[in-house]
């Protein structure tokens, strides 16, 4: 296997997000969660995603992740590679974009990193180095509340270089506007000043393509999903890879039980959530009673299983942003976020032994656990669900498995249903 591009996620709904992507600009992709082992079986492809679950651990470990996770995919003749973050730069001043994006320059002898989380399809756009979501900038958005990297500054330049033993530059929006050759001047500017990185403007998709064929002369980018449809553009429209769009697909029809679990506290995912208790059993869960390990999980265990042949259920953790702050002062941030990931866990466990083979999860940390607790090494990619969220159909487990795995603010007011009309 020779790898067109190397991904490297740090968790898992955002490398969803980017193999469906990079599926739809005509990559054979497959996503992988962790580093595979040796004996996994994959099919001929262009992109690999490995999945980690390294967006809020401690730094030094995400690096030693990420860079195990490049060493594979260089190993598989990636000479490009992608360090995959999230569209809203979640990271705290203490890291792990900066640590790991320091460590992966460093192993891979790259200059100046371009760095940009935009991606205009979902409301991410970069100007000046700052980042929008939607039409505020990021430290006005509801990402000023996430309960694990509350974003309090939109100046990306600022927040990387907290992070980051390099300093920091700008590719701003005029220079991206007269192309690839203006960025590359650019680019080599700021690399005689000495500066390791730039954060680079993009507002449309046609700076994602200018952005993208300037990474594809790189050995290392830094982004979210906008700067991976950039270089699947640039790998097809240079001949460096054949377009396979339109090729993808879900397989066999898997039936029998479906579930969906919600632990992001997102407000797209609380509208979800409203939205689905219209059409299916919700049941919420107490998160107080899980902290206390008042057997909330095997309750919802109990609810669920009597329901299940009846249609999809739902069960969510998810609270607004008053209900997690007080939550966090109760019993701690960390307890708190580990303790309710375990729980969904250990329902969807419950869950699969009981007969589910469909399961919607939506939340980044939930997924993860999710994933992990279930042990599956990957996924084929599937049809889109909505912008950034593909059906996944697992590989390397015995029978048949679909999965939607959402970032908590994507997909519109009725995903639970869309997702579950596409996941047969």
């Amino acid at each position: 296997m020779t790898l067109a591009l190397g991904c490297i996620a740090d968790d898992y709904t955002g490398a969803s997000d980017l193999a469906n992507t990079l599926t739809r600009a005509g990559l054979r992709t497959v996503q992988t969660i962790g580093v595979p082992a040796d004996d996994l079986a994959l099919p001929e492809v262009d992109a690999v995603v490995v999945s980690l679950k390294s967006r809020s651990i401690e730094a030094g470990l995400a690096v030693s992740r990420s860079r195990a996770a490049e060493a594979w995919l260089r190993g598989r003749g990636a000479s490009r590679v992608l360090f995959k973050i999230c569209s809203t730069f979640d990271s705290t001043d203490a890291g792990n974009i900066g640590p790991v994006m320091d460590a992966l320059r460093a192993d891979s002898g790259e200059g100046t990193v371009l760095v940009t989380p935009a991606f205009p399809e979902t409301g991410r756009t970069v100007y000046q180095g700052n980042l929008f979501v939607g039409a505020v900038p990021l430290n006005e958005s509801p990402l000023k509340d996430h309960p694990l990297n509350p974003m309090h500054d939109s100046s990306l330049v600022r927040v990387l270089a907290r992070q980051s033993k390099t300093q920091i530059g700008l590719v701003d929006l005029a220079t991206v506007t007269r192309g690839a050759d203006a960025v590359r001047a650019r680019l080599a500017e700021l690399a005689g000043k000495g500066i390791g990185a730039a954060i680079i403007d993009a507002v449309f998709d046609r700076d994602l393509e200018t952005i993208g064929l300037v990474a594809a002369e790189h050995r290392l980018s830094v982004g979210a999903s906008g700067i991976g449809l950039g270089l699947a553009r640039a790998l097809v429209s240079t001949g460096k890879v054949k377009s396979a769009a339109g090729s993808s697909e879900t397989g066999a029809a898997v039936g029998g039980p479906a579930a969906c679990l919600a632990g992001s506290c997102s407000q797209a995912t609380l509208q979800q959530i409203a939205s689905a208790e219209k059409v299916m059993p919700v049941l919420h869960l107490d998160p107080d009673r899980i902290l206390t390990g008042a057997g909330e999980a095997q309750r919802a265990l109990d609810w669920a299983k009597p329901r299940l042949a009846e249609g999809p259920v739902l069960i969510a953790s998810s609270s607004t942003p008053d209900q997690v702050a007080a939550l966090q002062a109760r019993h701690g941030r960390d307890a708190a976020g580990h303790a309710i990931e375990q729980a969904m866990a250990d329902i969807a466990e419950g869950l699969v032994k009981s007969g589910v083979r469909r399961l919607v999860i939506a939340g980044g940390e939930t997924s993860g656990a999710v994933v992990d607790r279930l042990r599956i090494p990957g996924f084929l990619v599937g049809v889109e669900i909505a912008a950034g969220v593909p059906v996944l159909r697992a590989v390397g487990i015995e029978g048949d498995m679909l999965l939607a795995l959402k970032s908590g603010n994507f997909g519109g007011p009725e995903f639970f249903s869309d997702a579950l009309g596409l996941m047969r």
